[in-house]
C-alpha cells in the first residue's frame, strides 16, 4: 500500500506544482508587471494620469455604467432565477439556453447587435434620429451593450442554489398564509443572499472591465464615451505606456478587490453551510 500511496503523492505534488507554476506565469507576473510599469516612473507621474481629465471621465463614466448595469443584471438575475427554479412551463429549457448565451457569444457581436438595431443605417436608426433621439455613441448604448454581455453572472450563481433548496420552505411559508412577496423577501431571500452578492460581485467586475462590445457602441470619444478599458487602449496607443499602466493599474486593483471580496464570501458562504449541517445533523 505504501508503494501506491507515494507514487499518488508524488503525483500530486507534480500537479500541483505545474498549476501553480502555470498561474504564476500566466496570470501573477503579467499582473505584478501592470503595477510595476504604472509605478515604474515614479509616483508624480502616475498620480497625474489618474487625475488627468479624460481619465476621471473614463473612471466616472466606467463608475456610472456599472451602476445601472448592476442593479439591472441583478434584478433579472433575480426574476429568472425565481422563474426558473418556482415554476415549471414551456420552453423553459430554451430559457436556460438564452441566458448562457452570452458566455459562449463574442462581445464584439454583443456590441454590434445594437449598431445593427439602433445604428444611423440600423433597423430603428432613421426613425430614432427623425425624433431626436440616439443611442449608439451614447451612454445608453455603453450600458445596453454591457447589461447584454453580463447578464448571465448573477441568474447563473442563483439557478443551481435554488434548485438545490427546492420549494419545500416556499410551500411551507404560503401554506402558512404568506404572500409571495413576503415569502421571497423571508424566506427565499436570505437563503440565497450570499450566492446573489456573490453574483453581483463577478457582474459588477465583469461591466466595469468590458472592452469589446462597449468598443463598438462607444465611438471611443475621449472625455465623453471613453471608460477605463478603451482609455488605456488610446493611451496605448499614442505611446504613453506610463499613463496606460496607471489607469490599467485601477482595472488590475478592481480585479484584486473582487477576488478578495470572492474569497471571504465562499468562506462565510462555506462556513454558514457547515453550521447548518451541523445542527442538523443533531
Amino acid at each position: 500500500m505504501r508503494g501506491p500511496r507515494k507514487v499518488r503523492d508524488v503525483g500530486a505534488a507534480v500537479l500541483v506544482a505545474v498549476a501553480v507554476g502555470w498561474i504564476g506565469l500566466t496570470i501573477l507576473t503579467p499582473l505584478a508587471l501592470v503595477f510595476f510599469e504604472a509605478l515604474r516612473s515614479g509616483w508624480d507621474t502616475y498620480k497625474t494620469a489618474i487625475v488627468d481629465p479624460d481619465a476621471r471621465a473614463a473612471i466616472r463614466l466606467t463608475l456610472q455604467v456599472a451602476a445601472v448595469t448592476v442593479p439591472a443584471n441583478a434584478l433579472f438575475g433575480l426574476s429568472a432565477a425565481w422563474l426558473v427554479t418556482k415554476f415549471e412551463f414551456k420552453g423553459k429549457a430554451l430559457l436556460l439556453s438564452l441566458i448562457d448565451l452570452p458566455f459562449s457569444l463574442s462581445p464584439v457581436i454583443s456590441g454590434l447587435v445594437w449598431v445593427l438595431l439602433f445604428g444611423a443605417n440600423g433597423w430603428f436608426g432613421p426613425w430614432l434620429d427623425e425624433h431626436g433621439v440616439r443611442i449608439i455613441f451614447t451612454f445608453t448604448g455603453i450600458v445596453l451593450a454591457t447589461i447584454l454581455v453580463t447578464f448571465p453572472f448573477v441568474a447563473r450563481e442563483l439557478i443551481p442554489l435554488m434548485q438545490d433548496q427546492g420549494r419545500d420552505e416556499e410551500t411551507a411559508a404560503i401554506t402558512l398564509g404568506a404572500g409571495g412577496l413576503r415569502t421571497f423577501a423571508l424566506v427565499t431571500l436570505p437563503n440565497i443572499a450570499w450566492a446573489l452578492v456573490y453574483g453581483v460581485l463577478l457582474c459588477n467586475a465583469r461591466a466595469m472591465g468590458e472592452f469589446g462590445a462597449v468598443s463598438v457602441v462607444s465611438g471611443h470619444i475621449r472625455g465623453l464615451t471613453n471608460t477605463m478599458p478603451l482609455h488605456v487602449e488610446v493611451l496605448y496607443n499614442d505611446y504613453n505606456l506610463a499613463a496606460a499602466f496607471a489607469v490599467a493599474s485601477l482595472l488590475a486593483g478592481l480585479a484584486l478587490v473582487t477576488l478578495a471580496l470572492k474569497t471571504l464570501l465562499e468562506w462565510r458562504f462555506a462556513r454558514e453551510l457547515g453550521g447548518e449541517l451541523g445542527r442538523d445533523s443533531r
